[in-house]
């Protein structure tokens, strides 16, 4: 049986895209499926914002075939590590929660490497082009500790 990852930012157009991205480069999609999805639906349906396609281009990678996606309490049933992007999308991934065992498949992707810390991925969508390549080096980090565990 595979292993479900779920990946969640706000709007499932910048750093989730992109954690979707990595994550699947890097692990054996025979095994773990990877997929994402933004707390906010705004973006259902949508391509990955431009930016983030174009870093992972940059880094040989293709995210043109993620189209934007609201996460649902569905999603408990069907994933078996969900990785936040911030403390805000937690809270708010952490409400939808039905019960403990929920709760448990839910943590900030960051704690991979900086574990306890609480770490944020910063959202790149109002910064420059270096945001978008600030995240996809913390998301790479993560991932490779992530597809290590897996």
């Amino acid at each position: 049986m595979k292993t479900k990852v779920l990946m969640v930012c706000l709007g499932n157009i910048c750093r989730s895209p992109l954690a979707e991205g990595i994550l699947k480069s890097k692990v054996d999609s025979n095994k773990v499926e990877v997929a994402s999805a933004g707390t906010g639906g705004w973006h259902v349906g949508e391509l990955p914002d431009p930016r983030s396609i174009s870093i992972a281009k940059k880094h040989g990678l293709d995210i043109t075939d993620q189209r934007g996606k609201k996460f649902s309490t569905y999603d408990f049933e069907i994933y078996d590590h969900i990785f936040v992007m911030d403390n805000s999308n937690f809270r708010d991934v952490i409400q939808l929660a039905q019960n403990e065992t929920e709760k448990q498949k839910v943590q900030l992707i960051l704690d991979e490497i900086f574990p306890g810390e609480n770490v944020d991925v910063p959202d790149p969508y109002y910064g420059g082009d270096f945001g978008f390549e600030n995240v996809f080096q913390m998301l790479n980090d993560a991932c490779e500790k992530i597809a290590q565990r897996l």
